[in-house]
Formats: C-alpha cells, structure tokens, sequence
C-alpha cells in the first residue's frame, strides 16, 4: 500500500507540474520583478523623491488640486497619495491612466506618467496572464492550487529513505562535482526543499486572493472578521445629510491634517486622501501604511467623524483581520522589510526554475527508458 501511495504521488507531482508549469513561471518571474517595484523606480526615476523638509512645510492636498487644475482645468483629481517627506506626491485623474507627481512643498508638478508602464504590465501578467480578469484569473487560481499540490508532493518525494549522514548530505547540500544530470536533480530537489515553505505561503495568500471561498475558509478559521453597524451608520447619515456638504478641498484638508495629527501610528507622513464627489456623503483615506499593510478610514463628510467601518489599528486586530490585513504583505514579503523582499526574490527564482529542472529530469529518465 505504501508503494502505491508513493507511486501516485510521483505521478501527480509529474503530470501537475508538467500541466502548470509554463504559468508557474510566468507568476514567478514576474513576482521577482513586483517585489522591487517600488525600489527600482526611485533608483530610476527622479521625480520620485525630493528634498527631505519639515512635515509643517508641506504642502495640503488643496494646493496640490490646484496646482493640477492651473495646469490642466479640464481634469479631475480623485486622490493624492503622500509617500513621505522625502518622497513626491503621486495624483490619480478620474477616468485617465495618467498619474501626476508633484513637490510636496513646492506643489510643482514633476511628472506625468502613464500607468501603463513595464511593471503595471507585469503585474497584469501575474494577475491574470495578460488574458483579462474574467478569463486569466481563474487560470492563474487554479494554477497556484495545482502549484500548492506539487509542493507538498515535492515533500514526499524529498524525503530521505534512512536518515543517515549520507542520505542527509545527498537531501540538503548540491555535489558540484557530479555529471549534469546529477546537479540538475540535486537543483531540483535540494532547492526546492529549501524554497518550501516561502512557496507554500505565497501559495497559500495566492489563493486567498483569486478565490473568495478560499479567503472565507481561512477568516473563518481564525475566527470570522468582525462585523461593523452599517445600519446604524447608514441611518445616522441619511439624518445629516439635509447639512449642505462641507467643501471638498476643505474637506480634503481637514482629513489629512486630523490623519497625521491624531489619527496615524505608522509611516504618519504617508496618507491617502480622497476628493470627495459632489454627492458623496462619506470621505476614503488611508493611513499607517506599512510593511504592505495599511488601514482603511471611513469619514463622515459633514462631521468629519470616523464612521464605524473604519479598520482598527492592526495590532488590535482580531486573528483573522490581521491576517486579511496582512495578506498582500505575506504574499509579496513586505511584511519584513527589505531583508524578506530578498527572501522571497530568491525563492521565487528557485519556483521559476523547478518546472524547468523537473522537466529536464522526466525527460532525461524518459530518453534512458527509450534507450532501453
């Protein structure tokens, strides 16, 4: 019976990975490229960092608005996103792909960049194959769920047959003196052990994200997402909303002052503020943004009074917020910083050549068999 059970699970690691192997490269190549995104494009581009001054010198997001709408009237802000005191603001457009960086000082617009750069481009295809949400996403699901499958296979069949010194030393280390064939198994199996558990959470996060049952059985297993008093804020609202609504620039402002000043506990100085729209009765920003997390805040637009729906500050977050909240972190490795970045660079590399080391292992035994 064991014999059996290890010849199916050899055949499944096989064929699984021979049917998503293509895609598992692709994801994988493209996630070492995502996950330093943001530090080449400050390495490269000069718009995206300026002269480090005093957080009261800054510039609030009205004059910012301003500033866009002397140049292009014609525009519509959405949102203005601070990075820091020595990084540049970044304004979204309404219906556009154009992002604008400005000073946050001085106000001076910097830059106009499309969205639709290289990495906005590798993003799509690790996302969804460049094939669009409604068909690429599903694929790229599934092919993570088969890609969590051949890792656990891979454990089975990495496991040593006697736990001696030389099955141990053949299990965890590379002999560069022996034939190819030889190194490229060694590649494959020693590699791949070490890569193991990085892999099966970026599998793992992978999945919470492409499908929604997936994420519901992970909340619910760590003890359901707290549930918030919609009804109540929604009643409470409609009540005020015979108020004429404050200004949006004024608004504007307020908010990001009251963020910085009372609100942030991490990264203050980086805040996402939204415009509100003429009709709108409730003000999005964001807030403590921070080893790939972040926290959500709701404003009542005439009081400017968080609304219940706000998220909490995350080391006050039950199990399973902090784990919704800290999904995108687990999964790119920002969670740690720079030296977790270069962790999962490097085991994403290792996932994008094991398709490739395995292959080459099938058909080496599948030419030896010919032979024969």
């Amino acid at each position: 019976m064991k014999k059996i059970i290890l010849q199916i699970n050899a055949w499944l690691h096989l064929w699984l990975g021979l049917i998503s192997g293509i895609i598992v490269i692709i994801l994988s190549i493209t996630g070492c490229v995502l996950v330093f995104e943001l530090d080449i494009k400050q390495a490269l581009y000069p718009y995206m960092t300026v002269d480090k001054r005093s957080t009261d010198e800054q510039a609030p997001p009205s004059i910012l608005y301003k500033k866009i709408k002397e140049k292009y009237p014609e525009k519509e802000v959405a949102s203005v996103w601070y990075y820091g005191l020595d990084k540049s603001v970044k304004a979204s457009i309404e219906h556009s792909d154009t992002l604008i960086y400005l000073n946050p000082y001085t106000g001076e617009i910097l830059a106009e960049v499309d969205h639709e750069d290289i990495f906005h481009i590798m993003d799509e295809g690790h996302r969804n194959l460049w094939l669009g949400y409604t068909i690429g996403r599903p694929i790229v699901g599934w092919a993570t769920f088969l890609f969590f499958l051949i890792s656990l296979s891979g454990v089975v069949l990495w496991w040593p047959k006697r736990w001696n010194k030389r099955h141990l030393k053949q299990a965890f280390t590379i002999n560069w003196k022996n034939k190819w064939k030889r190194i490229n198994y060694d590649l494959h199996n020693v590699l791949g052990f070490y890569s193991l558990t990085l892999a099966l959470l970026m599998s793992i996060t992978g999945l919470i994200m492409s499908f929604p049952w997936m994420r519901q059985t992970i909340m619910w297993l760590s003890g359901g997402l707290p549930t918030h008093p919609k009804t109540e804020e929604v009643n409470r609202v409609e009540q005020e909303s015979q108020l004429l609504p404050l200004d949006a620039l004024v608004v504007a402002d307020s908010i990001w002052h009251k963020v910085r000043k009372e609100i942030a506990t991490l990264n203050k100085e980086a805040v996402i503020i939204h415009f509100p729209e003429e009709d709108e009765k409730t003000v999005y920003a964001c807030t403590d943004m921070h080893s790939g997390r972040w926290r959500d805040l709701s404003f009542d637009r005439n009081t400017l009074e968080l609304l219940p729906r706000t998220q909490k500050i995350i080391k006050d977050a039950n199990a399973a917020e902090w784990i919704s909240r800290s999904n995108y972190a687990l999964h790119t490795g920002f969670i740690g910083g720079f030296g977790t970045k270069v962790l999962y660079f490097t085991a994403s590399l290792i996932c994008a050549s094991l398709p490739i080391t395995g292959f080459y292992v099938w058909w080496g035994k599948k030419r030896k068999s010919k032979k024969k």
